[in-house]
């Protein structure tokens, strides 16, 4: 499986050719976790990193999510939580936001980015596949313009119980099931 890239890596060598893609969720301990790892799982060309909007700096991921994962056979190994950062936005060829209210956060704090912002639950239906430039097909979309109210979003499973964190995961991972051939 390939490594997770962590936000802010230095960009050089094969890593050049490779869109970066940046999940985005509130503590990075959950969602963004789980997308960013089943991205990877399924051999995205893409480099992943994953951040969140109010985090609580290098945190393990919870329990619940590494158990959620282990329930489909994925382990997750030493991720660290991380806040979202102007660097990280920066390299970003697309932010996939796990709800709307990571839309806009972004679109508050971070507006440069707001073209290459949108849910999980809209990129799936919507990226168009194919051999362009992903910041070709992302900027098609007109993301900035899209209401993220209308984008639909993955249900935090934070404070829920193991159910939770397992209809969480089964979520993304459909979605990232749809989302991983559109990015190539």
């Amino acid at each position: 499986m390939p490594r997770q890239t962590t936000e802010g890596a230095a960009r050089g060598g094969a890593d050049d050719v490779q869109p970066q893609v940046l999940f985005l969720c509130t503590g990075n301990a959950a969602r963004s976790v789980m997308a960013g790892l089943l991205c990877e799982h399924h051999g995205a060309a893409v480099r992943v990193s994953t951040a969140g909007t109010h985090v609580v700096e290098h945190q393990p991921a919870s329990v619940r999510t590494r158990q959620a994962l282990r329930g489909i056979g994925l382990e997750l190994g030493g991720h660290r939580s991380r806040q979202l950062t102007d660097h990280g936005l920066e390299s970003a060829d697309l932010v996939v936001a796990m709800a709307a209210e990571h839309v806009l956060y972004v679109r508050r704090r971070h507006p440069g980015a707001a073209a290459r912002t949108a849910t999980l639950r809209y990129l799936a239906g919507r990226l168009r596949p194919g051999g362009d430039a992903l910041a070709l097909r992302v900027a098609e979309l007109g993301l900035a313009g899209v209401d993220p109210e209308d984008q639909g979003d993955v249900a935090d499973p934070a404070g829920g119980d193991d159910a939770d964190y397992e209809t969480c995961v089964a979520t993304v991972a459909a979605l990232m099931a749809e989302l991983v051939p559109r990015l190539g």
